[in-house]
């Protein structure tokens, strides 16, 4: 099921580089957010252009591809922070405490490893595109309009480079809960069930509604 829940910051170093990185993930999520936008402008003109002009946009299939890996890609930093993937918790959400702390290490431990040999397979696939000698510096290009499509694949390690950084402070943060055994972790999503998130979502709204 889908996890979310709110993070908790105080004055320490972990919670400072916390809101840094914190900044990173949202210019990354807005890129995503107006990549969403972007694609639908041109949606319209293509739709627009065969049916009134019969004049389709040129490459337009080629355009939507080569957006998919910054819709796709971008925000997954952000979302971690937020406790947003789609996540089973039958059993962790069940645990309490030291022993819930460490169940979170364990899975974001195995999400580390298996992120840092996504990010090696992601950064070779760039490197098989990209040539400082070619033509706009790629090797390959789309079908149709001929774009260089090493800028696609490079948003996919660096994406990916960012959520590794989330998922190291995470890592340190739930160290830190463990030792300390405390409830209220800084740098990770307290992870809510639906009523309450559903009640503080009310709160804010009613809270604006009154000012």
């Amino acid at each position: 099921m889908a996890g979310g829940g709110s993070v908790l910051e105080d004055a320490s170093v972990l919670s400072k580089l916390d809101r840094g990185l914190a900044k990173a993930e949202g210019l990354f999520a807005l890129l995503a957010g107006l990549t969403v936008f972007v694609m639908m402008l041109l949606a319209v003109f293509s739709v627009t252009g065969r049916n009134f002009f019969n004049a389709p946009l040129p490459g337009y299939v080629d355009w939507i591809e080569y957006a998919m890996p910054f819709l796709a890609f971008l925000g997954i930093a952000w979302t971690q922070r937020q406790g947003g993937h789609i996540r089973m918790d039958i059993l962790i959400g069940q645990l309490k405490g030291r022993a819930g702390w460490a169940a979170e290490f364990v899975t974001s431990f195995f999400t580390f490893v298996l992120l840092a040999l996504l990010i090696w397979g992601a950064w070779a696939h760039f490197q098989r595109s990209f040539d400082f000698g070619s033509p706009l510096w790629s090797r390959d290009s789309t079908i149709d309009i001929k774009l260089p499509v090493w800028p696609a694949k490079l948003i996919v390690p660096m994406a990916f480079s960012v959520l590794a950084l989330r998922l190291v402070l995470q890592l340190w943060a739930y160290t830190r809960a463990i030792i300390s055994g405390t409830d209220e972790p800084v740098a990770v999503p307290l992870i809510e069930d639906a009523a309450t998130i559903a009640a503080r979502e009310a709160a804010a709204v009613t809270g604006r509604e009154n000012m």
